[in-house]
């Protein structure tokens, strides 16, 4: 009788000890997420408006000099074309798709970088990267890919591929294999849905998709550091309609530095307007 007792009061201080490092390992948890700090609000200035095309349900989107290329989804009608400083097309559109082609079969376009006269375009769930001359734009190579396509940038030695989760991909533009992955977080915690990417100045640019809003990330810790709200920008630039109210899926997504003049040209999924805005 006194085994059974002395057991269960050795059963108590064991469940006891171990509620208790629970609660101090949560508590600790707690305290490291309170020591990062929340990104800071990032305000901008609309310099000027231009047309889009409404066909283009963009996905990519990069100034190289003048030339704006845009990359395009959608299984019946995703494209890669460029574009000169007032919107219209100067070359292309290269078609993914051919006529003829069954929607099982179907590619779907998604980012778009430019890196050492070669244009890189993703695809969504083909696992496949498109490799094109950045001036006849003529496909010279393929790549495999083991993820979902959806943003790509660059820096001075590596392409940056999101893939619509929290993790970034930095690869090899030579094969395609992955050199390092790193892990988008802010002061909640891991940040997911990265979209499109843009990498300016030392720092990543991300659209979060059906967000309206496009995160900066330090793409050494990954860490959130900064965040710009453009709930508004369609209403600052006296657009006639919200996208959205004609297909949910028409948000936010494209971002292209333009280094000559410092500023950003913004758009979105079959948007009517292309917004160019500078950081404050």
């Amino acid at each position: 009788m006194k085994t059974k007792i002395f057991s269960h009061v050795l059963t108590i201080i064991g469940v006891s000890t171990i509620l208790f490092s629970c609660e101090n390992n949560n508590t600790e948890a707690a305290d490291n997420n309170n020591t990062i700090k929340a990104p800071q609000n990032i305000l901008y200035d609309l310099i000027k408006v231009y047309p889009h095309d409404t066909l283009s349900y963009t996905q990519g989107l990069e100034w190289k000099g003048d030339t704006l290329i845009e990359g395009t989804g959608d299984y019946t009608k995703s494209i890669l074309h460029l574009l000169d400083t007032k919107m219209n097309v100067i070359k292309g559109p290269i078609k993914l798709n051919g006529p003829k082609i069954a929607y099982e079969d179907a590619i779907f376009g998604e980012g778009v970088t430019e890196w050492n006269h070669k244009i890189y375009q993703l695809t969504w769930k083909s696992k496949k990267v498109f490799v094109y001359d950045s001036k006849s734009l003529q496909k010279i190579n393929e790549f495999n890919w083991p993820y979902e396509g959806w943003g790509l940038t660059h820096n001075d030695s590596s392409l940056i591929v999101s893939t619509g989760g929290s993790n970034l991909y930095f690869v090899d533009p030579n094969t395609f294999n992955i050199q390092r992955t790193l892990g988008v977080y802010n002061n909640y915690g891991y940040v997911s849905d990265i979209n499109e990417l843009e990498y300016v100045d030392g720092k990543i640019y991300a659209n979060l998709y059906l967000h309206d809003n496009i995160i900066q990330i330090d793409p050494n810790s990954g860490l959130v550091t900064g965040n710009i709200d453009l709930s508004d920008i369609l209403a600052k630039a006296s657009a006639k309609y919200d996208p959205k109210t004609v297909n949910g899926g028409y948000v936010l997504n494209g971002i292209a530095y333009k280094k000559e003049s410092q500023t950003f040209f913004i758009t979105g999924k079959c948007w009517p307007l292309m917004m160019e805005i500078k950081l404050k």
